[in-house]
């Protein structure tokens, strides 16, 4: 299915000095899959894992924690080093070490070192991660740029819907090594591709002369550390150890903020926020990143509790929604380069309002097709949103600043779905009327649904309004060039 898309979009390549663009599309997207991939893969073995090393269930979560929170801490930093040193230099070493550190993940003899080796390779997919989507303005020409961001969102998408799946496969048939060393062979047909075929770096004067700030990045890492764990500790119960976390989290960017307006050379220009293109890009990311959230956290209980379908169902059910934004992502990024990226991100949060009210209105109607099909529309919408944007970030940064943006970008979607797990998990919990949603009455689950999904669409409708404001000043600037 990819192949012809990969060869399309490298058709382009022609006028750029002989470059193979397919192959390194290939790599760029093998790069976005296997990150996306170990993302969800874990989550299938965790019950084996706990098994295997005689640990309680809230101990093997780190595993799955250790990925997350080393990309989520570390994916700007990265970015930026990318700019200083060389992206396809960064980007080979974070294949590497994704690769090793995968390695050690399957041969991991306790869960310490096996905690220990998720965060390495937490650390090498944040390099992947960031300096893939930054590796795309150098790697096919401006006006494919949305094609080969819907690519990307693609291979994300069926990353993360493979993972399950393959999971389990993997260790019924194999054992719960090879959910880990599937990643060894990938990783080094990826490497050979892209040490042949990605442009080589092309240092900027402005880059060539920066230094990394460590100041900056430690204070964001902790900054970010803290607000992850805030939202990822005491499973959906917020206490006092949640309102420490997040309090040290401000103090964190605050810090943060006053330090990098003292560096020469700073982590991220407070000054750039005041892009509001840039800025209102990444608020609208968060958002819907944080909704999207509510498909997968809401979705099984309202299926099993209040439409009574068994496991098996709802993961099959559930399935859709991957799988439909792996199926449009590539569409959605070719609409996006014919109709404009701005006029297709205000399309696709419009049609995700539209899908997640439907789900409200039509709860216990229509039984699974009730929900499958605003399901398939909010998921679609989401998939020509994420491709609009992103391209219309990347198409407007600066060379030098591509890594440090990708790496904003890859965070601010991060941090919605971290939030979104908290933030709409707690809507869904009090909308129920209980806190206990496993033995809630299928009444109150419904109602509790409706709710959560109604607050989901009023929250789009906040990120179509920042849309339609960008849309707005974008025409006003260029009707003010146009004019005499």
């Amino acid at each position: 299915m990819l192949k012809p898309i990969i060869e399309e979009l490298g058709e382009a390549g022609h006028t750029r000095a002989a470059l193979p663009m397919r192959w390194a599309l290939a790599s760029l997207s093998l790069s976005m899959l296997m990150p996306s991939l170990d993302t969800s893969i874990a989550n299938v073995g965790l019950p084996t894992l706990a098994q295997v090393f005689g640990a309680s269930f809230q101990q093997v979560q780190w595993i799955v924690l250790a990925y997350l929170l080393a990309i989520t801490t570390l994916i700007v930093s990265v970015g930026r080093l990318g700019d200083i040193f060389g992206r396809r230099r960064l980007l080979l070493t974070g294949i590497s070490l994704f690769t090793l550190a995968s390695l050690f993940c399957g041969i991991a003899p306790t869960l310490p070192a096996l905690l220990a080796a998720r965060a390495l390779q937490g650390l090498g997919a944040a390099m992947m991660m960031a300096l893939t989507v930054a590796m795309v303005g150098e790697t096919v020409p401006k006006e494919r740029t949305g094609g080969a961001m819907g690519l990307l969102g693609t291979m994300s998408a069926i990353g993360t819907t493979l993972g399950p799946s393959l999971g389990g496969i993997l260790i019924a048939g194999f054992g719960w090594e090879t959910i880990f060393l599937v990643n060894v062979p990938l990783g080094i047909a990826n490497f050979l591709l892209a040490a042949r075929f990605l442009p080589a770096d092309r240092r900027e004067r402005k880059s060539a002369q920066a230094r990394p700030d460590a100041i900056g990045t430690l204070l964001l890492a902790l900054a970010l550390a803290a607000y992850a764990l805030a939202m990822t500790t005491g499973h959906g119960r917020f206490g006092a150890l949640n309102l420490g976390l997040l309090l040290a989290a401000a103090l964190g960017i605050a810090l943060f903020v006053c330090a990098e307006t003292k560096v020469k050379s700073p982590l991220l220009r407070p000054s750039m926020f005041r892009d509001s293109s840039l800025s209102a890009g990444l608020a609208m990311s968060t958002l819907v990143s944080t909704v999207i959230m509510a498909t997968l956290v809401v979705g099984p209980f309202y299926l099993s509790h209040a439409l009574g379908f068994d496991a098996a169902h709802v993961g099959a059910i559930m399935s859709a929604g991957p799988l439909v934004s792996a199926l449009t992502g590539v569409p959605a990024g070719r609409i996006a380069d014919r109709f404009g990226a701005r006029r297709m991100s205000v399309t696709g949060l419009a049609g995700m309002i539209f899908g997640l009210f439907l789900i409200a209105a039509l709860q216990g109607r229509f039984a699974a097709a009730g929900y499958i099909g605003p399901l398939v529309i909010v998921t679609a919408s989401y998939a020509t949103f994420q491709a609009a944007n992103n391209t219309t970030i990347m198409s407007n940064v600066m060379p030098e600043q591509r890594g440090v943006i990708s790496g904003m970008l890859s965070l601010s979607r991060n941090l919605g779905l971290i939030t979104g797990a908290s933030v709409m998990g707690a809507i869904f919990t009090l909308a129920s009327g209980t806190t206990d949603i496993a033995a809630a009455a299928p009444e109150a689950v419904a109602s509790g649904m409706q709710i959560t999904f109604a607050t989901a669409a009023l929250l789009i409708v906040g990120a179509l309004a920042m849309a339609l404001a960008g849309f707005a000043r974008a025409k006003r600037t260029f009707s003010s060039k146009e004019a005499p």
